[in-house]
């Protein structure tokens, strides 16, 4: 996530954040739909309506870093390599992700309970589905603007909802292979295995296209 130069700006990330940290150990300690938005806001020392400036929706505190995954995949394909594919560009953002042991790509204990916060509520797994929906959409133009082919470019479509098919798919199995193995290194191979095997379907799929 950038971080921003002037002051207010960062002192408004700042109160952003600690929103997001305090509601999500609540929500993990306590179940999604037992927490209150009062209780988090006293967790985070703030007033309701604070918590409300900053999140619209109480799934949002949970799900904080969707816009960071937006643009991170925007900016991978708008600054690909001469040469490279966007499909490529996307596997290769994969293995540089988990390379540098992002967030979002680390298997490990808490991973799992944040995993288990999601599926012990019906309101965050209607929340992923719409995000991975969003996503889609996102990945589609980004596409379709790096090939310099209009929005809504079937083909683009096309394989942005195979490319999520591929990464929705390693992810889980990675996240399974923790479970059973608690090896946080095998489930990133595991991760890393299956979007490497899904790209080459990928690539299939999309040859003759200037995604491929």
């Amino acid at each position: 996530m950038t971080v921003p130069s002037d002051r207010r700006s960062r002192k408004r990330l700042a109160t952003r954040q600690s929103i997001s940290i305090a509601a999500t150990r609540l929500f993990m300690q306590r179940g999604f739909d037992h927490v209150t938005v009062d209780e988090i806001a006293s967790a985070a020392d703030v007033g309701r309506m604070t918590v409300f400036n900053h999140f619209p929706r109480k799934e949002d505190m949970f799900f904080d870093r969707e816009e960071e995954g937006r643009e991170m995949l925007r900016n991978a394909l708008q600054r690909r390599e001469p040469g490279v594919t966007p499909v490529e560009t996307l596997r290769l953002l994969a293995h540089r992700l988990a390379a540098e042991d992002v967030p979002y790509l680390r298997f490990s204990v808490r991973s799992q309970a944040f995993m288990a916060t999601i599926e012990g509520s019906e309101t965050l797994k209607a929340r992923a589905r719409a995000i991975r929906d969003e996503l889609a959409q996102t990945i589609s133009l980004a596409l379709s603007e790096s090939a310099g082919r209009e929005p809504a470019d079937p083909d683009a479509d096309l394989a942005a909802g195979l490319l999520l098919a591929t990464w929705t798919t390693a992810f889980v199995q990675a996240h399974r292979s923790f479970q059973l193995k608690q090896d946080a290194r095998e489930a990133t191979a595991v991760f890393l295995g299956l979007v490497d095997q899904g790209t080459l379907g990928l690539k299939a799929a999309m040859a003759g296209t200037p995604y491929a």
